[in-house]
């Protein structure tokens, strides 16, 4: 039997909000509630739930993604919170050991982190993918988890891009290129 866990990517102000830096806009908001659906499910499951994050300290000029995008998900800011409902079951649940918080500076929550530690200390063997951005965060992460061996299942209505070709591409390639389902 698959041990599952749920990763959810991103899903912060800054990257859902009208107002976020680097906003994927209503597509994002449009999957708050399966968001929510699917975090309270695998809650009540007692699977292992990740809330990975990306944190960034302002100006760093080591940092690549500087370059790329405007300042986004900044320690200690309002941007970086969860969005919507999300940070209310985040702040209901952060004490249930079933539950982790990983900060993540790279677009894949195994970069630099010690997800595959935590995950490999469960058991884990089945990742499900949730977040944003699809053809970005999503897919780095999805990417890392099918070269370690994770059979992984992306929810095509929890997931979003502020790029709809990106998003669209990226659901193609976890399932043609990963073996992902898409659900």
């Amino acid at each position: 039997m698959d041990k599952k866990a749920l990763i959810i990517i991103d899903y912060t102000n800054d990257f859902v909000a009208d107002a976020g830096s680097l906003t994927c806009g209503k597509p994002a908001q449009d999957i708050e509630q399966s968001i929510l659906q699917i975090t309270k499910h695998f809650i009540e499951n007692q699977d292992y739930v990740v809330f990975a994050v990306d944190v960034h300290d302002e100006n760093d000029p080591f940092h690549p993604e500087t370059k790329l995008f405007p300042p986004h998900n900044i320690r200690h800011t309002k941007g970086r919170d969860l969005y919507g409902g999300l940070m209310d079951l985040y702040n209901l649940t952060k004490s249930n050991s079933a539950v982790s918080w990983i900060d993540k500076s790279r677009y894949s929550a195994f970069a630099g982190t010690d997800l595959e530690i935590k995950l490999n200390e469960r058991g884990i063997n089945e990742l499900h993918l949730i977040g944003v951005c699809t053809d970005i965060c999503v897919l780095h992460t999805a990417v890392d988890a099918y070269n370690k061996g994770y059979k992984i299942v992306v929810h095509q209505k929890a997931v979003a891009s502020f790029n709809a070709a990106g998003h669209e591409w990226a659901l193609s390639h976890f399932k043609n290129t990963l073996g992902a389902e898409i659900r």
